[in-house]
């Protein structure tokens, strides 16, 4: 039996003395990092939440299998910002339709969240109504028209079902006692606290799994919405779909155990508490990055850098990722290889970049130690 099935649905309950010593950290911990992120200046602060905007569009679609374009995300999430940033990358439509859908539940965090709302979220997603190479309702619930709602995996004849969503039929009425819940915000004693909250409604989404694709993206857009509401700010600063990525194996045995057990998640709250401790490191990866990308931009204030210059030098400075080779370098500026050659050349001679060792075949270039 799917815990939908339960006769008590949707009457949740958890242990909260398993909870109490962990929901404690996790609520310092939080406090402690947008403490630190609000105390810097203006654009480091920006520079901040593009970064973890840009990892959290990046990882959630992958944890669904699709990678996109980092900088096409990097310059959608920027212009969206009204970022004055060089060297933005066009972005594509189905891009930028992720992007929008990401910005509107962060920059809008405290407005409800509608049928509506969701309708465009999906559609956002799907701009071409289309699932890979499959027609899908857009914008709408699904039907069911093709059997139910599964999640599936293994080769064709030997398929393991790990889940079946409830009927159609019943989302109707499902979903508007999901948003009357999500949209309470009342406050005072026994009120649910809301990173508990996001917990619950990203597991109360993705078990209602409304829509023909995408609920997981969904579901982890509304938990991010519930976090932003828990923090009162539209700036993020840690990225729970990086985190869930790392942790995926784990994530879906936890959202499968708990899809057939009973109404009891206090496991299911107890994981997504620890994958948002964890979440909370990597915000401190981002927060060196972002100052050590100031600092060198400080420290190299006096020295003149052409446009390819300051175009690559950014770009190793957000995470290049592989080997800078000249070959990438002029690709990436569009200049030919003999004025890569010469861009290379002068910043060696600067000491801001450095060659590094065992390159192969082609010698590749590293930033130097600041």
């Amino acid at each position: 039996m799917y815990i939908h099935q339960d006769n008590a649905w949707p009457n949740f309950y958890w242990d909260d003395k398993r909870l109490t010593e962990r929901l404690a950290s996790v609520r310092h911990r939080q406090g402690r990092l947008i403490g630190r992120m609000e105390a810097l200046g203006f654009d480091l602060r920006a520079e901040a939440v593009l970064h973890t905007l840009t990892e959290d569009v990046l990882k959630s679609s992958e944890i669904e299998g699709e990678v996109l374009d980092k900088e096409q995300v990097r310059s959608s999430v920027a212009r969206r910002l009204g970022m004055d940033i060089a060297g933005l990358t066009p972005s594509e439509r189905h891009v930028d339709g992720v992007v929008e859908m990401m910005l509107d539940v962060t920059q809008k965090y405290d407005q409800p969240l509608t049928d509506e709302r969701l309708y465009d979220w999906h559609a956002a997603l799907f701009p071409t109504g289309r699932s890979g190479m499959s027609k899908i309702t857009v914008g709408a619930w699904r039907t069911d028209s093709g059997g139910p709602m599964q999640v599936v995996s293994g080769a064709i004849g030997r398929e393991r079902v790990h889940y079946e969503a409830p009927a159609a039929k019943r989302l109707k009425k499902e979903m508007k006692a999901f948003l009357k819940w999500l949209n309470n915000n009342k406050r005072g004693n026994g009120s649910m606290d809301l990173v508990v909250k996001s917990a619950v409604a990203h597991l109360w989404f993705v078990t209602l799994h409304p829509f023909d694709d995408g609920n997981g993206r969904i579901a982890r857009a509304i938990s991010d919405q519930a976090l932003a509401r828990s923090e009162q700010s539209a700036n993020r600063f840690y990225s729970m779909s990086s985190q869930i990525l790392e942790d995926r194996k784990a994530y879906y045995n936890i959202l499968e155990s708990t899809q057939k057990g009973g109404l009891d998640i206090t496991a299911w709250l107890e994981w997504y508490l620890g994958c948002l401790d964890r979440a909370f490191d990597g915000a401190e990866v981002i927060l060196g990055k972002v100052i050590q990308k100031a600092n060198f931009w400080q420290i190299n204030r006096s020295r003149t850098f052409n446009d390819r210059q300051t175009k690559v030098l950014n770009r190793l400075l957000d995470g290049f990722e592989g080997k800078l080779t000249s070959s990438k370098w002029a690709k990436l500026t569009k200049c030919s290889q003999d004025t890569a050659l010469r861009d290379i050349n002068d910043l060696l001679a600067q000491g801001v970049l450095m060659k590094e060792v065992g390159g192969g075949r082609s010698t590749s270039y590293a930033l130097a130690e600041l």
